[in-house]
C-alpha cells in the first residue's frame, strides 16, 4: 500500500509511477453536477477523531503512538488477506468497494460499449475461473516455445530486449520492481528536463533485492524456500529435472544480486544521473549484444539513455556472456511462469501466492478472487475506472476544500523559510522561487487516458495482461522526441496516494487519499490539519528534503546552495538519521536513518508547516477545547491517528530492510521535534521521547 510514499527512482526520475499517455486523450472532464454532497457530520467520532483508539494509560510523552492508537492497536486484527494494516489501508478498503461497483457493474452489462466494455470484458476474463483452468498452460506455449528455441547468445539479447517494459510491484506502488533483467522508465531527463529520455535500471530478481540472496539468518530460510517455489513452478509446467534447473538458477540469481547496488546507492541522484549514448553500452557494459537489445525494446533509434546504476548494468550484461546459455533459457522460463502465475490455473496462483504473499510476507490468505480482479483491471485500464469513480464518487467541494488547505500550507512553507535564521538570504531566494513555482493538482487529471487501441478480450485474462503491459510500455516510448506534458497524472484518483514530483516541480493528490482518517470536510480543522494537512505538507517538503533540495526551481538538477547553508542543512539531517536508527522495531533490526531519511525529513517539515498552516486559518480566533482535547492536542492527535499502523512480523522484517519509509509506529513519533508538542502535553525532561531543544530537529 503506497499512501502518500514514492519510491526513490520516482523522486529522482520525476514521472515513473506510472506510464502516461503520449498518443491520443480522451478531454472530457467529470461533470460536477454528477459528484456526491458530503455528509455534514464526521465519519469519525464527534469531530473526526477516534477517541475509543486512543489508550489514555500511557503518557503521551512516553509514546504517543500508543497514547493515540494503543487501543486501536490492541483491538484491530490484520485481514487475513493482508500483510498489514493501516489507516490508508481501511481508506483504500473503502475505495476498492467504489471500484467493484463500477468494474463489476460494466462487466455485467452486455449493452456497454467502449471503455465501459474494455472495463466489464478485463474483468470478466480474469474472474473466469473456468475457463482458465480448462486451458492450463495453453496460454504460456507461445512464450515457453520461443524462450526454448533461443540458440545463441545473439537470439538471448533479442528475448532480453523483447522482453523490456516498465513494472510496477503491485504490493507496494511506488516502489520499482521488476524480475525482468532491465527495467525501463520513460521520464524527463534530470539533464535536459525540458526532454524525456529512457531510464535503464537493474532487475532480474524474484525475491524484493539483494539482501534477500546475500545475508545470513532469516534470508538463507527464504532462499530454501524460493529454490522450493522454483522447483514446483517447473513441475507444475511439466519442465523436467526441476531440482538441478532450480540450484541453476538460484545460482545466477546470486550472482545478479551480487552486481546490484544496494538500497542507499539507488537512493543516491547524483550517483544514478549517468548519462549514456547508445554506444557507449558496448564498451561500459560489454557481453550483451546492445545492438540487438535496443533494437527488439523498440530503442534503435534512441541515443540517449540515463543509466541509474551502472555497475549494476555493466555486471548483468557481463554474466549474459559468462553463464550457461541453458541456465538463462531455465531462469527466462521461471520468470515468465512466475509472472503469468496470477492468470493461469488455480495451482500456479496459490503457489505464486505461497511464497510471494505467506513466506515473504506472511500474509495467511489469499485475497478474494474479485479483488485481484480489481487490481488487475485497475492495473490496466486505471484511468477509464477512475473516471466513473470521480464522476460517482468525488465531490467537487471535497476537492475545492482540500486545495484551500494546499494553498495554506504553500503560504506557511513560505513563512518558514523568510524565518530560518541558519539560512542564508541568497539560498533563500531559490527555495523561495522553488515554492512560489510549486504546482499542485488535486483529485483528477483534467484530461483522461484513451485506451481505444489496448484490445481487450473477453476470452482471454493473460493475453488481457501481456498487451496491457505492452500497450503502457509502447505509449512510453512514443513519448520520446516529444515536449514534455505537464498535465500528466502519475497516480489514478482512486490510488490512496501522494506524489511529488522534484523535475517537474509538481504535486499530486489523488481524490482517493481525501478521506477519513486523513481528511473529512466535516471534521475539526485542527483534526484536517494534523492528518492530511501533514501529508500535504509532507509532499511538499519533499522538494527540499535532502533528495529534492537537489533541484532548482526550473526542476534542473544543480547545486543552488551556499557552501555554507548546505553544510547546516545536512549536518540537521545526520542527527535526524541518527534520531531513526535508534528505533528498533526488533532486538537484532533496526530502522536505518540513512535510508529512510529523505521520508523523515519530509514528516518533520510536513508536521511544522501543516502546524502553522493551521495557525494561520484561525485568523487569531482561539477554538474552543472539544472532548476534553485543545486545538493543539486535536491537531498532533490527528496526525498521530494518520500514521496507526500494524504488521506482521515478516512484513515489517522487509519494509525495515528494504523501504525509504520508517514504519508508522516511527513516522508518529516525529512530533519530539516540534516545540508545540511539548506544550500541548505537558511533555517533561526525563520522558521517553523528550529531546532537549537543541536536540530537536529543525530543518525547514
Amino acid at each position: 500500500m503506497a499512501s502518500l510514499h514514492r519510491a526513490i527512482l520516482i523522486a529522482a526520475m520525476s514521472a515513473a509511477l506510472l506510464a502516461a499517455a503520449a498518443c491520443h486523450r480522451d478531454d472530457t472532464a467529470p461533470v460536477a453536477s454528477t459528484h456526491p454532497i458530503p455528509s455534514s457530520q464526521p465519519q469519525l467520532g464527534d469531530f473526526g477523531f477516534d477517541l475509543a483508539g486512543m489508550d489514555r494509560s500511557v503518557t503521551p510523552g512516553e509514546d504517543f503512538f500508543d497514547y493515540a492508537n494503543g487501543n486501536w492497536v490492541k483491538t484491530t486484527q490484520i485481514p487475513e488477506d493482508c500483510s498489514s494494516f493501516d489507516s490508508f489501508a481501511s481508506i483504500a478498503i473503502e475505495t476498492e468497494r467504489h471500484s467493484r461497483d463500477i468494474i463489476e457493474g460494466a462487466a455485467a452489462n452486455d449493452r456497454v460499449t467502449g471503455e465501459d466494455k474494455q472495463i466489464g470484458d478485463y474483468y470478466a476474463a480474469y474472474m473466469d475461473e473456468a475457463s482458465i483452468e480448462a486451458k492450463g498452460l495453453r496460454p504460456m506455449q507461445p512464450q515457453l516455445r520461443a524462450i526454448a528455441h533461443i540458440d545463441d547468445k545473439h537470439a538471448l539479447a533479442r528475448m532480453l530486449g523483447g522482453q523490456l517494459r516498465t513494472d510496477v510491484d503491485l504490493l507496494n506502488s511506488t516502489k520499482f520492481y521488476t524480475n525482468r533483467l532491465f527495467g525501463l522508465w520513460v521520464s524527463q531527463d534530470l539533464h535536459h528536463p525540458g526532454r524525456y529520455v529512457p531510464y535503464l535500471v537493474q532487475g532480474g530478481l524474484g525475491m524484493p533485492e539483494r539482501s534477500f540472496y546475500l545475508d545470513g539468518g532469516r534470508m538463507a530460510q527464504l532462499r530454501e524456500a524460493y529454490r522450493a517455489h522454483i522447483v514446483t513452478l517447473l513441475e507444475l509446467a511439466g519442465i523436467g529435472d526441476a531440482p538441478a534447473r532450480a540450484e541453476r538458477i538460484l545460482a545466477l540469481e546470486t550472482a545478479i544480486a551480487r552486481v546490484h547496488a544496494t538500497a542507499e546507492q539507488t537512493n543516491n541522484v547524483q550517483a544514478g544521473a549517468n548519462a549514456w549514448k547508445q554506444k557507449d553500452f558496448s564498451q561500459r557494459a560489454p557481453g550483451l549484444d546492445w545492438t540487438l537489445f535496443f533494437d527488439a525494446a523498440g530503442l534503435s533509434a534512441q541515443q540517449d539513455f540515463i543509466v541509474w546504476q551502472p555497475s549494476a548494468v555493466s555486471g548483468l550484461s557481463a554474466l549474459v556472456t559468462s553463464e550457461p546459455l541453458q541456465t538463462w533459457k531455465d531462469y527466462l522460463s521461471v520468470h515468465a511462469l512466475d509472472r503469468a502465475s496470477p492468470y493461469l490455473s488455480k495451482a500456479l496462483a496459490d503457489e505464486h501466492f505461497a511464497f510471494y504473499g505467506t513466506m515473504l510476507e506472511g500474509t495467511p490468505q489469499q485475497r478474494q478472487r474479485w479483488k485481484r480482479g480489481i487490481d488487475a483491471t485497475n492495473a490496466a485500464l486505471g484511468e477509464a475506472v477512475g473516471k466513473r469513480y470521480v464522476q460517482k464518487y468525488v465531490s467537487v467541494q471535497t476537492k475545492m476544500r482540500a486545495e484551500e488547505m494546499v494553498k495554506n500550507i504553500l503560504a506557511a512553507f513560505g513563512k518558514r523559510i523568510d524565518a530560518l535564521e541558519w539560512m542564508s538570504d541568497q539560498t533563500k531566494r531559490h527555495a523561495k522561487a522553488k515554492i512560489a513555482g510549486l504546482t499542485v493538482a488535486v483529485g483528477y487529471p483534467d484530461t483522461w487516458r484513451d485506451y481505444r487501441k489496448l484490445d481487450v478480450r473477453r476470452d482471454d485474462a493473460l493475453g488481457n495482461v501481456e498487451r496491457a503491459e505492452l500497450f503502457e510500455y509502447r505509449r512510453n516510448l512514443a513519448k520520446l522526441g516529444k515536449a514534455v506534458d505537464h498535465r500528466e497524472w502519475y497516480l489514478l484518483p482512486q490510488d490512496v496516494n501522494a506524489l511529488n514530483l522534484p523535475l517537474e516541480n509538481r504535486l499530486i493528490f489523488p481524490a482517493a487519499i481525501l478521506q477519513p482518517p486523513l481528511f473529512d470536510p466535516a471534521a475539526d480543522d485542527a483534526v484536517n490539519y494534523g492528518a492530511m494537512g501533514a501529508v500535504i505538507g509532507h509532499e511538499i517538503s519533499h522538494s527540499f528534503d535532502n533528495m529534492g533540495a537537489l533541484f532548482d526551481e526550473h526542476g534542473e538538477l544543480h547545486n543552488w546552495w551556499t557552501p555554507q547553508d548546505l553544510k547546516k542543512f545536512e549536518s540537521a539531517g545526520k542527527v535526524l538519521a541518527a534520531q531513526f536508527s535508534a528505533y528498533k522495531p526488533f532486538d537484532d533490526l533496526s530502522v536505518n536513518g540513512n535510508l529512510t531519511l529523505g521520508e523523515n525529513i519530509a514528516d518533520v517539515a510536513g508536521l511544522a508547516t501543516a502546524y502553522d498552516a493551521y495557525q494561520l486559518s484561525l485568523q487569531g480566533k482561539h477554538p474552543q477545547n472539544i472532548g476534553g482535547f485543545s486545538p493543539d492536542q486535536r491537531f498532533f492527535l490527528g496526525f498521530a491517528q494518520a500514521w496507526r499502523s500494524e504488521y506482521r512480523e515478516a512484513a515489517l522484517r522487509n519494509q525495515v530492510l528494504t523501504d525509504v519509509h520508517a514504519p508508522g509506529r516511527f513516522r508518529a513519533q516525529t512530533v519530539r521535534n516540534l516545540d508545540a508538542w511539548y506544550r500541548a502535553f505537558d511533555v517533561t525532561q526525563g520522558q521517553q521521547l523528550s529531546l532537549p531543544p537543541e536536540q530537536r530537529v529543525r530543518i525547514w
